[in-house]
């Protein structure tokens, strides 16, 4: 089971450094929307592997035989 968590850190200057984890894809970034705009100007971003992992979707796929 996957965990989703946002971790926060606040350096000794007062910049606030945060961490999405267990969210997969472009919606890290949609969670942390309304977070972001209230802790002020972003300064930097950097994505992490699980922002360029898609999530995977069952498909079954099925096969007339009668077709030639």
């Amino acid at each position: 089971m996957n965990h989703e968590r946002i971790r926060f850190r606040i350096l000794q200057d007062g910049t606030v450094e945060e961490t999405v984890e267990g969210i997969q894809g472009s919606a890290c970034e949609k969670v942390t929307e309304d977070l972001e705009q209230r802790l002020g100007d972003l300064n930097n971003r950097v994505h992490t592997a699980d922002y360029y992992t898609q999530e995977i979707e069952n498909v079954t796929l099925q096969h007339d035989q009668n077709q030639v």
